[in-house]
């Protein structure tokens, strides 16, 4: 048997090994969303340092193996889970400003609308908020590219252009109109949910109602 020949024989079989079944597909599959879902309640409750790739393996009922052939490592896995999370808020947030900032509408109760959805979707999963803390509080926890972190506020941006396009609001940096909106009202809210959160108490309903309701009227008073 010629060079080439030999080369076939070996080559074929790989091949075929390494094809994926559709069934095979979705097993792996499988253990990847139960890698991820363990991760994440650990990361969670245990913190990132104190959770272990064995620990994780454990609760997914996985090998630790799995994890590596899937993941690589632990702080691969942690990437992945805030990418989830960083994905919901993103489809809360493209959401909202589909349906709340609308053509037409009111802007004060538009905003305000959105403000509140984006609290109401968002905060009561503990998920984001632990993150946010846990990658706030601890530098050793790996953190997304900057350009994965902002898609919320670049979607705002684009929307907060097209209502200066329109007159609805002055806003020759409508990047920095986005920032300030936000900071006036999602993250008070936020810093005031994951605070009482710490302390094992409830944020109160009127409380975060009134941050939304007076950051968009601060805002209005800027940008109008």
């Amino acid at each position: 048997m010629d060079s080439a020949g030999w080369a076939y024989a070996v080559t074929v079989p790989r091949a075929i090994a390494d094809v994926q079944t559709p069934g095979r597909r979705r097993r792996s599959e499988g253990k990847k969303a139960a890698i991820l879902d363990a991760a994440e309640t650990l990361f969670i409750t245990e913190g990132y340092e104190r959770t272990s790739v064995d620990a994780v393996a454990a609760r997914a009922q996985v090998s630790k193996r799995t994890v590596y052939d899937h993941f690589g490592d632990k702080e691969t896995v942690f990437l992945r889970v805030l990418e989830r999370v960083s994905d919901a808020l993103v489809s809360t947030v493209r959401a909202a400003i589909d349906e709340e900032l609308t053509v037409g509408r009111d802007l004060r109760e538009a905003l305000t609308a959105f403000g509140h959805r984006i609290v109401n979707q968002t905060f009561p999963s503990s998920d984001y908020v632990a993150f946010r803390r846990l990658v706030s509080q601890q530098r050793s926890v790996p953190r997304l590219p900057e350009t994965v972190r902002d898609r919320p506020e670049r979607m705002l941006e684009d929307r907060f252009a097209g209502l200066a396009a329109t007159g609805e609001i002055r806003a020759p940096d409508p990047r920095l109109a986005a920032r300030h909106f936000t900071a006036l009202t999602i993250s008070l809210a936020l810093e005031m949910v994951a605070d009482q959160r710490q302390q094992a108490e409830a944020a109160e309903a009127a409380e975060l109602s009134a941050i939304i309701t007076d950051g968009v009227d601060a805002f209005l008073r800027a940008y109008r």
